[in-house]
């Protein structure tokens, strides 16, 4: 994995906005509709050549297929698995009763009946039969897209973005394994085939796993205690999952999720970095560029970052339209080189812009190439201020 040593390189989460085109054969296959399989993967390989145009022309570094081809970071993986019949009841939702919409029912139920109709919704699915992984053409496909639109471009690397197990179990539930550490392993299992091809293939595995925090968020009956000793089991199965990948060709991002609203009941970093620390990383990514969480960079004066691995603290927001300004931009990165060295940060951001397939983004794509070009910018100020 590159790092910063001559100058503080930039990334991102990994989703950005699809093309309408794209949206519309997304949707399809989402509703389980049949589609012009041809025409998809065609629409695939040109969006996906046109985001990392986008990102490099933005000044991104580290880049990624942007997601285009998936319709969200989490329900993708419902097509690269086996083992699950379609469900009835609905299954975990974050803003169903968690600690926020209790706190502001009035905010979230207006901002959910705004967002009816526009973003993709996939059939729910259980777990009835052996979890199995059956993903392996789509996940080529994927792979040959971004390595041959990359080869247009100068890049420094590649990224490519995998569920966590955690996430997956969260999404669908589990009628036939006999408790919730044997479901969670068999998934565990099963994304390890994924996450091995994508190493193999000489990109860089990026972990997401928003669930490790705003587990606590959806379950108010918890404890912060109750919610460390779940995710200590989470951790251990996405080790599991990541058995003889090297740390230094995996990064891994949390997060609270896409949540432009109050987040006053969000779990503090200081009461989970320590096993977010216990993921077999070279990497981690997490919320530091929005108001809730930017002061938690002082969380990391008395946390020990483990030598050769990299902070990539986000520094541009995705819950806000506001495009940070370079030098606050600057100002965040070298709060964090001064805690753990220059060569150990790179500029990220908060989370994806577009985790899930959307015909209106809660942040503009206009206003995300602005944020990416001002992360670049910032950067640059950082870089020039540390040498």
């Amino acid at each position: 994995m590159k790092n910063s040593k001559n100058r503080i390189l930039t990334t991102h989460v990994g989703s950005l906005a699809r093309p309408s085109g794209q949206l519309k054969l997304l949707f399809a296959r989402e509703r389980g509709e049949s589609t012009d399989e041809a025409a998809f993967e065609a629409s695939t390989r040109e969006a996906v050549a046109d985001i990392m145009t986008g990102q490099v022309e933005a000044g991104i570094d580290i880049v990624c297929d942007g997601e285009q081809g998936k319709a969200s970071f989490l329900t993708y993986i419902a097509q690269r698995l086996k083992g699950f019949s379609p469900r009835d009841e609905e299954g975990e939702n974050l803003w169903t009763e968690s600690r926020e919409t209790i706190a502001f029912p009035e905010f979230y139920d207006a901002h959910r009946k705004s967002r009816e109709g526009l973003v993709a919704r996939p059939v729910r699915l259980v777990c009835t039969s052996p979890v199995e992984y059956v993903g392996q053409d789509i996940l080529q496909r994927d792979i040959a897209n971004v390595k041959a639109a990359a080869e247009k471009h100068n890049v420094e690397e590649v990224f490519m973005t995998a569920v966590s197990p955690s996430d997956v179990e969260g999404q669908q539930g589990n009628k036939f394994y006999e408790s919730d550490e044997a479901y969670l392993f068999a998934i565990a299992d099963a994304m390890h085939e994924e996450y091995q091809a994508i190493v193999d293939a000489g990109l860089i595995l990026q972990i997401d796993d928003p669930r490790l925090l705003t587990y606590y968020i959806s379950r108010p009956d918890l404890s912060v205690d109750d919610c460390r000793k779940w995710a200590e089991l989470r951790v251990e199965a996405l080790n599991h999952a990541l058995r003889g990948l090297p740390e230094d060709r995996v990064r891994f991002h949390t997060c609270y999720g896409i949540n432009i609203g109050p987040r006053v009941h969000e779990m503090n970093l200081a009461d989970i970095v320590d096993i977010m620390l216990k993921v077999n990383a070279g990497a981690y990514l997490f919320e530091a560029g929005n108001p809730r969480h930017e002061h938690e960079w002082k969380v990391w004066e008395n946390v020990k970052l483990e030598e050769g691995k990299l902070l990539v603290p986000g520094v541009i927001s995705h819950s806000t339209p506001l495009v940070e300004h370079p030098e606050l931009v600057a100002q965040r990165l070298i709060r964090f080189a001064d805690i753990v060295g220059k060569e150990n940060v790179i500029a990220g951001s908060d989370c994806g812009f577009a985790s899930f397939a959307a015909t209106e983004q809660e942040i503009h794509p206009s206003i995300v190439w602005a944020k990416f070009a001002s992360l670049a910018e910032g950067a640059r100020i950082a870089t020039q201020e540390l040498n």
